[in-house]
């Protein structure tokens, strides 16, 4: 028997509606960060100049948290939206680096992943450090 070169249309259709179901937690996710980052003022104004300074710099801190988590979940959603055209074209849970499938158990576990663990291990390994 041949090894199986693809996943059939109705496991692409299972890994469409994972991806689906995390695509929606990312995007409220990503939405809730942007509103922290896009939210105006402490409500402090009444308060010692001194509360209000350290007010002003855990919002600031909290601001800053959030616009980085939601840089992450914006690339996270990119990479589902990704997988998606994968799966579009058939060409989902294939590692690009050796062409083999990559396992279900992976897929299930980081749906976006393009690679089998052991390329992604040694990418890691031979990536120049700096």
């Amino acid at each position: 028997m041949s090894e199986k070169v693809r996943y059939s249309d109705e496991e692409l259709e299972e890994f469409r509606q994972l991806i689906l179901q995390k695509l929606e937690v990312a995007t409220q996710d990503f939405e809730h960060f942007r509103s922290i980052v896009m939210g105006s003022g402490n409500g402090v104004s009444d308060t010692s100049p001194t509360f209000k300074m350290l007010e002003e710099g855990a919002g600031t801190r909290e601001k800053e948290e959030a616009a980085y988590l939601a840089e992450r979940q914006r690339k996270f959603i990119n990479n589902l939206k990704a997988a998606l055209v994968r799966i579009e074209n058939k060409t989902y849970g294939i590692c690009r680096a050796t062409g083999k499938l990559i396992p279900k158990e992976r897929l299930r576990a980081v749906p976006h992943a393009t690679m089998i663990i052991e390329q992604k291990v040694d990418n890691k390994k031979n990536a120049p450090r700096g």
